[in-house]
């Protein structure tokens, strides 16, 4: 019987095979009472389970081929920092001693008070790590329960096969790497969730939040993976399937076609230059980002430097990246945000606020921690000394905040005069709007400032009042929205006015649907995911400026949100 699932696509593509499902059993854990001279050795089977666990995940880790994207490890070192929490190693056993109860039970009562508190945070990337949390207490309970910690997939799966589970843990997803599925479907998860972060890194199609995928599909049926849609179709018929490889061909082809604009210049029709960059978060990304032709890096995302680790990564450790980075691109602008993280992410175990998305983060942060954003601007200085350097400062709300971060470069800078160390003395300064307070005081910030880019995807959040990863509000998340445009457009118009250099490095900028009223508004330079730039550089092509001026300026008077949609379907037809 065929029928059609939906969930939330989060890796683009089309990928039709073969199910092989991950078997996932709900571990039924027991309760009973033990006698107080049996409490030691309950607690002693407790963390011989913690050491089995520690060693499983160390064997992972140490046989890791070396094509395994980097994410991985990071995922692994994580899981052991998890495993290592005293919330977890000393907290069970205390229940264990406490209430004379089993270690799986202890265990347990002890992860659902943990997951409680998950379930309370209002940062999105936090709250989803709730997940980590659970994959490491299921190891610990399969470990205590004597059940295998992991079953390798079978040797003979082919490159058609996808991947079906109730979730995937990085642990997982290494074993699998090596068998090359052509897709990942999982019943949980979200976009920010480490099996989509995979499944990306991987270029392969992925859906999550199916829900019940993993009860409905059985062995080998045949599925077709509509990444881009977030549609599996089980055991399509064979005019279904027929469309599919037709449309996954097509794909293909399209995907060669638009290699070949790689060393194109991006120029509009009636000449136009549009400088289209790239958006990384890690140096190995540089390689899809040369791939694609990309003019430099408009946003290299340094936070993930400091993620999934128990201390702060050195001065020379940063430098090492940055120099990495800024030596491959060679003399192409390298853009390096400042640390965007909040207290909730527990950097220097700081105390998180009771509003995450409004506390001290991005630039509160580092000026709260100035011994932490010293090490990081001496490093991203010294950095500059090897290639086209230049910083970005995130989330400035007001001019005060600037002031103080323009002398906190000034102070690394006599300290590496000081120390007599090289580095470029010119290194320009930018600033991210993503705040609307910013938007509507521009003019402060343009004096000051050499660039600007705008963070679409925080401006909207901010602007509308909506947390996208919430699935309560996430329809309400929109970019069309008429507040979110004229924010936009009068950025950009203000600082091309002043003659300051301006980008967008959020989504928006890789959305193509988009390209055009972004150009109509007066936007020269995009930085988005390398995926999408040769899809956004063929529309950059394709447009005619002085032909979309009037309809951009049409969609800006709009206030009915069909009615800018269809003025927006004119200007892309």
């Amino acid at each position: 019987m065929s029928f059609t699932i939906h969930g939330i696509g989060v890796s683009e593509g089309i990928a039709i095979g073969q199910a092989h499902l991950l078997s996932h059993a709900t571990l039924e854990v027991a309760h009973y009472t033990v006698r107080k001279q049996e409490v030691a050795n309950e607690i002693a089977r407790f963390d011989a389970a913690i050491k089995e666990v520690h060693a499983e995940l160390q064997t992972l880790h140490e046989n890791m081929a070396a094509n395994v994207p980097a994410e991985l490890a990071a995922f692994l070192d994580l899981h052991q920092m998890i495993l290592s929490d005293p919330i977890i190693s000393k907290a069970a056993p205390k229940r264990i001693e406490e209430q004379r109860c089993n270690a799986e039970w202890a265990l347990k009562q002890q992860m659902d008070e943990l997951l409680e508190q998950f379930d309370q945070i209002e940062d999105a990337y936090l709250r989803e790590r709730k997940v980590d949390v659970v994959q490491v207490g299921e190891r610990v309970l399969k470990a205590l329960m004597g059940h295998p910690g992991h079953v390798p997939p079978p040797a003979d799966l082919e490159q058609n096969s996808i991947l079906v589970a109730h979730d995937l843990s990085p642990a997982e997803l290494i074993l699998f790497k090596q068998h090359r599925f052509a897709a990942f479907i999982t019943d949980i998860g979200g976009p920010m969730s480490h099996t989509a972060i995979v499944a990306r890194s991987l270029n392969v199609p992925s859906i999550v939040a199916l829900h019940q995928a993993r009860q409905l599909v059985r062995e080998e049926d045949t599925l077709v993976v509509d990444g881009t849609q977030g549609v599996v179709i089980v055991n399509p018929d064979k005019q279904v399937l027929a469309e599919y490889k037709l449309r996954q061909n097509q794909r293909e082809l399209e995907r060669q076609k638009l290699k070949r604009l790689k060393l194109t210049r991006s120029t509009t029709l009636d000449g136009t230059a549009v400088e289209l960059q790239a958006n990384i978060e890690l140096p190995q990304d540089i390689e899809q980002v040369k791939e694609n032709g990309a003019m430099g890096i408009g946003l290299f995302r340094s936070e993930f430097l400091y993620l999934n680790r128990p201390d702060l990564p050195s001065e020379e450790e940063q430098l090492e990246a940055y120099r990495k980075v800024a030596q491959k691109m060679r003399g192409l602008p390298v853009t390096i945000r400042t640390l965007d993280l909040g207290a909730e992410k527990s950097i220097n175990d700081a105390e998180r606020g009771p509003n995450p998305a409004l506390g001290l983060r991005a630039i509160r942060l580092c000026l709260a921690e100035p011994y932490m954003f010293h090490t990081q601007l001496r490093a991203i200085l010294r950095a500059s000394n090897y290639g086209n350097i230049r910083i970005l400062i995130p989330m400035l709300s007001n001019v005060a905040e600037l002031n103080q971060t323009l002398q906190s470069i000034e102070l690394a800078k006599t300290s590496l005069d000081k120390d007599r160390m090289p580095y470029n003395r010119s290194v320009e300064i930018g600033g991210m709007i993503e705040i609307p307070a910013a938007a509507l005081a521009l003019s402060v910030f343009i004096k000051k400032l050499d660039f600007l880019s705008i963070g679409t995807n925080d401006l909207i959040q901010y602007t509308l009042a909506i947390d996208r990863a919430d699935d309560a509000v996430a329809h309400l998340y929109d970019p069309l929205h008429p507040a979110v445009l004229h924010l936009i457009a009068n950025t950009i118009a203000t600082a091309n006015k002043a003659g300051v250099p301006i980008a967008v490095c959020g989504e928006m900028a890789g959305d193509v649907s988009l390209t055009r009223l972004l150009l109509g508004f007066g936007l020269r330079q995009f930085s988005m995911h390398p995926a999408y730039l040769l899809t956004v550089k063929q529309q950059v092509l394709r447009t005619n400026i002085p032909d979309i001026t009037g309809l951009t300026q049409k969609i800006l008077k709009a206030d009915d949100p069909e009615k800018v949609r269809e003025l927006l379907s004119h200007l892309n037809s």
